[in-house]
């Protein structure tokens, strides 16, 4: 069984695929800039207490497993009936499809590699 997270009344593992992408999908993310945006984005996830979980940064894209914790998404509310429902509750996101997403992280660089030889021969 997974290991999920847990706060007070809540059991969560909420794990969201991200892909930033530079304007123009100009490839700027290379040398310095790379090894210094991963520590940025690392940083930035510590601070919301998230963490991101598998990243790659690619030379027009960045791809990233994160783990957030539920109290960043969105207000929550307690719908009808105000006493009604506990505090408690559980969310589970990338679930069951995990294992897939970071392969595909892990393996996008080769992927767009294998893309752009394919796109030479036409």
């Amino acid at each position: 069984m997974t290991d999920y997270e847990s706060l007070k009344h809540t059991r969560w593992e909420c794990k969201y695929h991200v892909i930033f992408i530079p304007k123009w999908r100009k490839k700027r993310i290379y040398g310095q800039l790379r090894k210094d945006l991963g520590t940025v984005l690392r940083e930035l996830a510590r601070h919301r207490e998230c963490e991101i979980e598998e990243g790659h940064l690619m030379a027009d894209h960045v791809h990233m497993l994160v783990s957030i914790p539920p109290k960043y998404m969105g207000k929550r509310q307690n719908f009808v009936g105000q006493n009604f429902w506990a505090r408690g509750y559980f969310v589970s996101t990338v679930g069951r499809d995990e294992a897939t997403v970071r392969e595909y992280i892990r393996k996008q660089e080769q992927e767009d590699e294998r893309l752009d030889q394919l796109q030479m021969f036409k």
